[in-house]
């Protein structure tokens, strides 16, 4: 480890953090990790999509997810362990796009060292996130709204996509019939939020959410994210008085009657703006980069999805 450090403090940048990625990983190899398993072995970033790959695997796979539900998928540091399981995985499925942050080095460093790794979210058309729009050129990586999830027609996809490289490692399991089911589990999800948001005027489908999450639900179901709490895709940033005080003027001009926070943040800041608005504005906590506890109506991706359009259409009718 002494060593890995001093190479490290020789080089800068983000080459030297998947340096030292890399001599985590072997280290951690070194250590041990699981035990050998006949069993296709699946390590998955976020529960959200640890629940779309163990729809698709039922119990033909050992599916292990990095982050716990509830922590926030922006800052999350794996533990040693867990950096030995996407050594020793046959499949490592990841979001992309910046949403694993504190993950990225450690996912890059076992991708150059052979692991399979797949990055589902540059897979599934991802859309600009707003404040990158009118930009001359494609789209950075970095300007690129991660949260693809909230559109069922995406996750659908990515359900196939998982299938695919589950069926490169082991053709004997029908992976692509159970990504198929599932697939139409997510319509019939998808005409029941509709039907669950039918009721929302067109005048008053306006979002302000905690931060850039929800562009996908809102370009999937007629919204429009008029203002964000926190500037940016990532729940890292750090909103100036001014910002806040120009998000004060939104709430006002737009009417809008609630703020939308998340469940992995502190609603203070919401909360606060909230305050300072000349009307009565609710706060009202959604599910968006973790899903809820495993016994919650937000337990699973699909129950996510419909438990946020319940509590949106509450808030916004």
């Amino acid at each position: 480890m002494i060593l890995i450090v001093m190479i490290t403090s020789l080089i800068s940048g983000r080459n030297s953090r998947i340096l030292l990625a890399s001599g985590l990983l072997f280290l951690a190899a070194c250590g041990g990790g699981n035990t050998a398993s006949d069993r296709v072995q699946v390590v998955v970033t976020s529960s959200v999509w640890g629940d779309v790959v163990s729809q698709i695997v039922d119990d033909d796979a050992d599916v292990e997810v990095l982050i716990p539900r509830g922590a926030d998928a922006h800052d999350y540091q794996p533990t040693p362990q867990q950096v030995a399981s996407i050594g020793e995985a046959d499949l490592v499925v990841a979001n992309g796009l910046g949403l694993e942050e504190g993950l990225e080095d450690i996912l890059q460093a076992a991708e150059d060292d052979g692991a399979n790794v797949l990055d589902l979210a540059p897979q599934l058309d991802p859309i600009p996130f707003a404040e990158s729009e009118g930009h001359e050129g494609e789209p950075e990586h970095g300007d690129l709204d991660p949260h693809v999830w909230f559109d069922p027609t995406r996750v659908a996809t990515a359900a196939g996509l998982i299938a695919d490289s589950l069926s490169a490692i082991d053709d004997t399991v029908d992976w692509e019939g159970r990504a198929a089911a599932y697939s139409n589990e997510l319509a019939a999800a998808d005409e029941e939020i509709r039907a669950e948001l039918d009721p929302v005027a067109a005048d008053t489908r306006k979002l302000v959410t905690n931060h850039y999450s929800f562009e996908y639900f809102a370009s999937t179901y007629g919204f429009e994210v008029v203002g964000v709490v926190i500037p940016g895709g990532s729940t890292l940033g750090d909103p100036s008085s001014a910002e806040l005080a120009a998000l004060v003027v939104v709430v006002n001009t737009e009417n809008v009657p609630a703020i939308f926070t998340e469940s992995t943040q502190s609603s203070a800041l919401a909360e606060a703006v909230a305050a300072e608005v000349g009307h009565e504005v609710a706060v009202v906590e959604l599910h968006t980069e973790s899903l809820g506890p495993e016994d919650d109506p937000a337990g699973t991706l699909i129950g996510m999805l419909m438990e946020n359009a319940r509590r949106i259409g509450s808030a916004l009718s």
